[in-house]
């Protein structure tokens, strides 16, 4: 993958940025041209809130080329307070087990580093909610 790309994904990576569908009020996430639902082209754009619940997830023992630095690691399907089911990396566990239903909020962190270039990715990914005082 090459800088540019990157550089245009900033938005979806780093602030949950999706779209709406005017006409029936499907949230989509990554943003699309159409409406997955109805094929409508009347979508507006909308940042997603970074907090909702682990809908399910699944553990990865062996992971594929250039994310063994992270194994084993949990991947969890999310489903956003106010948008879609999202699907991401859990991170900050500690010894903490995912569990379907578990409070969870939205971090940058790093995603992986490629090659000679040294470009590290940061994305977006869930770790366990804090509670707020």
């Amino acid at each position: 993958m090459d800088l540019p790309r990157h550089w245009r994904l900033k938005s979806q990576r780093y602030h949950l940025t999706g779209v709406v569908c005017q006409d029936c009020g499907a949230k989509l996430f990554p943003p699309r041209q159409v409406c997955a639902d109805c094929s409508s082209e009347n979508l507006q754009s909308q940042d997603f809130r970074g907090t909702g619940q682990v809908y399910s997830y699944s553990i990865i023992r062996q992971a594929p080329l250039g994310f063994n630095e992270f194994e084993p690691y949990a991947v969890a399907l999310v489903e956003l307070d106010n948008g879609p089911i999202v699907t991401a990396q859990l991170t900050d566990m500690g010894s903490r087990k995912p569990y379907i239903g578990m409070p969870v909020e939205m971090v940058v962190r790093k995603l992986r580093e490629y090659g000679t270039e040294g470009l590290i990715v940061y994305g977006y990914k869930f770790r366990p909610r804090l509670r707020r005082a």
